[in-house]
């Protein structure tokens, strides 16, 4: 095992499907002379050039579309947006063009595309800038959507969505680009589709992912000083989701909690409690409880953005309440 920081797992997996595959390049914003705005494509235009990590202007909806054409010609385009905020303005092209057209061409025309960047909240960077949008696209259909938590499932989620042959938005967590952890050497790959037990355990399920897998776990070891035993579920890919590894948990626990970044309204929580109450409905004692995001605007006040996001605390509450500790 190696360690390494997200981003450099993240910049592992770009080198290496490149050196893998002539195909696959690079396009967006500042990932070329500047290294990316997260430095996830440091050294990568010195390696290979600045036909394969192309440097863009700020034209999101543009360079999608250049980006969903050299797939249909057989290129295998990775698309950087700076942040998942702007990608906004290129939505037309992801949901239109990406998610349609292997469908409205009967089959003949794949779209080997993935569209990656930061989502989610950092600090302080307000409304506008902190949002959780993986839902949206986790609603359409043609879509695959990837929320990678460590720097292992980083490294081996890309180069599974880049080898893929539909369009897969990968959404990384702004605030997880230093995070450390060990990663497998060699030709690591992570399917599309299969969750991940983070940490095992026997009276109550805790399931998220992204940033809320370190929530989640944080809240486990919480727990466990009271007695209390958390399994923590990372489903890895939203879409399509892993509900049968789910299911088991909570077959096993039967509690749960879920907890998402997004807003609580037709968030992920949403179709995983759906996928729980369908398939394991007999084995509950306690209806399932969602901790997310505030419905609200994120605020730029530091105390109430603090307010607004998920913690700890908050999943260690919700948890008390499905064993009726409180």
């Amino acid at each position: 095992m190696t360690v390494l920081s997200y981003r450099d797992a993240l910049n592992q997996a770009l080198k290496e499907e490149m050196a893998r595959d002539p195909g696959v390049f690079l396009m967006g914003e500042e990932v070329g002379v500047y290294q990316g705005a997260y430095k996830v494509s440091r050294g990568l235009l010195e390696e290979f050039g600045p036909m394969r990590i192309v440097d863009t202007p700020i034209t999101e909806l543009g360079f999608a579309g250049v980006g969903v054409g050299a797939a249909m010609a057989g290129l295998r385009p990775v698309i950087e947006f700076m942040t998942w905020n702007f990608a906004l303005l290129a939505i037309d092209q992801i949901v239109n063009s990406a998610a349609k057209m292997l469908y409205m061409s009967g089959g003949q025309v794949a779209i080997p595309i993935v569209f990656r960047g930061p989502g989610g909240a950092a600090l302080q960077l307000g409304a506008q800038h902190s949002q959780s949008f993986e839902a949206w696209y986790a609603n359409v259909p043609g879509l695959k959507v990837v929320t990678p938590a460590t720097p292992a499932d980083a490294k081996g989620l890309l180069k599974s969505a880049i080898r893929d042959n539909n369009p897969v938005i990968f959404i990384e967590g702004e605030m997880m680009y230093n995070q450390k952890g060990e990663v497998p050497e060699g030709e690591h790959l992570v399917p599309l589709g299969v969750a991940e037990v983070k940490r095992a355990g026997t009276d109550v399920t805790l399931v998220g992912h992204s940033k809320m897998v370190a929530v989640a776990l944080k809240a486990a070891e919480e727990l466990e000083k009271q007695g209390i035993s958390a399994e923590v579920v990372d489903p890895r890919t939203l879409r399509p989701l892993d509900l049968p590894t789910i299911v088991a948990s909570v077959r096993k626990t039967n509690r749960c909690v879920v907890v998402e970044e997004g807003w609580p309204f037709a968030g992920i929580g949403s179709a995983v409690v759906d996928g729980i109450q369908r398939d394991a409905f007999d084995d509950l004692d306690a209806p399932v409880l969602r901790v997310s995001g505030a419905d609200v605007p994120m605020p730029y006040n530091r105390q109430l953005e603090k307010l607004a996001k998920p913690d700890a605390a908050k999943v260690v509450a919700a948890a008390r309440r499905v064993l009726y500790l409180d």
